[in-house]
């Protein structure tokens, strides 16, 4: 997401509008993860175009696939929708990222037959990337297996969920984590990069140590697959994400110690900060 108002101040200027956050966001960034259709589908035509205007041309949205396609009608039946979901993203189609299926905790191994009939007919020219919770693809068995060679097949990437960070102390009384660890599945982390553009969502703790040393593995593999010629795309959260932003860039910091990445700009909020 980038229309996040607890942002203003650092990311964005103290007093930025909305409607002017994705240009800030991506002055900065590269990629956004787009939650929004996930909720409520496909916005507006008016706001997508708006969208296309204020997003720079190598900016990259990685959208979820509506959840009334994935969680209600589980893949089932959904051509119309389909279509009609991609129709209304038609001005943004060359800034797509890979487009998530993000599948419901209870999607397991007698469904992928449905999944696999939507990636066999998955438009070509948009990427896509799909995320698994069923218990059943984690344990490295005959469903994981089965799944894990469809996508490789069919050239389709794997979300990574990385969870451990967000997991690695008991809640307690803090708020924050004791709200993100009901909503975040505890899964084991399988590193595994099943075509081009491999994607990592990686769910931080509060305590920055322990962010630093769970991202530290994760820098070798990513320099690996920039080397291998993939472009990978790391999202970052935090348990309420207020600091979403200064994670992203303290990793991207530690990645560009190794590998020629461009400079990272300075925050807008931090700039007009800076001014007073």
């Amino acid at each position: 997401m980038w229309a996040n108002g607890e942002w203003r101040g650092s990311l964005y200027a103290r007093h930025a509008p909305q409607e002017g956050m994705l240009h800030d966001y991506g002055a900065v960034f590269t990629s956004v993860e787009g939650n929004t259709t996930f909720y409520s589908g496909p916005p507006k035509a008016a706001t997508i175009a708006q969208w296309a205007r204020q997003a720079p041309p190598d900016f990259r949205f990685c959208f979820k696939l509506p959840a009334r396609l994935t969680h209600e009608k589980r893949l089932v039946g959904i051509a119309d929708e389909l279509e009609t979901f991609f129709a209304a993203l038609a001005p943004l189609h060359d800034r797509l990222g890979p487009t998530m299926v993000q599948l419901p905790r209870d999607f397991g191994a007698s469904e992928l037959p449905a999944l696999e009939a939507l990636l066999k007919h998955w438009p070509s020219a948009i990427p896509c990337a799909v995320e698994v919770r069923h218990s059943e693809f984690f344990h490295k068995g005959a469903a994981e297996q089965q799944l894990n060679r469809l996508l490789i097949t069919l050239g389709i990437d794997r979300v990574m969920l990385d969870v451990r960070p967000l997991f690695a102390t008991p809640a307690g009384t803090d708020k924050r984590l004791i709200k993100a660890q009901g909503e975040k599945p505890k899964r084991p982390l399988h590193v595994i990069s099943t075509a081009n553009m491999p994607i990592v969502r990686f769910i931080g703790h509060c305590d920055m140590a322990i962010n630093d040393r769970l991202f530290m593995p994760w820098c070798e593999r990513l320099i690996l697959w920039i080397k291998q010629g993939k472009t990978p795309f790391l999202f970052v959260h935090t348990p309420d994400n207020r600091q979403a932003p200064q994670l992203a860039r303290r990793f991207y910091a530690r990645l560009a110690e190794r590998v020629e990445l461009p400079p990272l700009e300075a925050f807008p909020g931090e700039r007009q900060s800076a001014l007073f």
